[in-house]
């Protein structure tokens, strides 16, 4: 009995360190749909910017007015290509906080089986060792009556 409160112990910790990793994962995840998002909104500006720009040169428009957007539109490509490299670091991020819960999970799972096998083995020992002693038990009053 005192191996299964040991592992019990050991695995209420795995389940302390699995919450956690779930926490860090949910945490990574959010973080990363919030920059997936960033550049989600600056990809759409982008797009309204250059829909903008055709329209300035298939218009008589003043080069000032084209040369600002070319700018803006330099701008927001400078923003994309920095949000893309935060996006892709967020990413991985993520998909680290997700192998390291799943092997959180599955720490806990092997100490849940372990578990539930000792326990089995002991109530498999005591139902051997009760039998025995209804056996012998049995044995001494056949032996008894027998002499009677």
């Amino acid at each position: 009995m005192a191996e299964t409160i040991v592992l019990s112990k050991i695995l209420n910790v795995r389940e302390k360190e699995k919450n956690d990793a779930q926490k860090a994962y949910h945490q990574s995840m959010d973080f990363f749909e919030k920059v997936a998002t960033q550049l989600y909104t600056l990809l759409r500006k982008k797009e309204s910017a250059e829909e903008s720009y055709e329209e300035y040169i298939s218009t008589t428009t003043s080069l000032d007015k084209i040369r600002e957007q070319i700018a803006y539109i330099d701008k927001l490509n400078t923003q994309i290509m920095s949000l893309q490299q935060d996006v892709q670091n967020a990413r991985t991020a993520m998909e680290s906080k997700q192998l390291q819960l799943t092997d959180a999970h599955v720490e806990v799972k092997k100490f849940e089986k372990i578990i539930d096998i000792r326990k089995k083995a002991k109530a498999d020992t005591e139902s051997k060792m009760e039998n025995l002693a209804m056996d012998e038990i049995s044995i001494q009053q056949y032996l008894t009556n027998k002499n009677r």
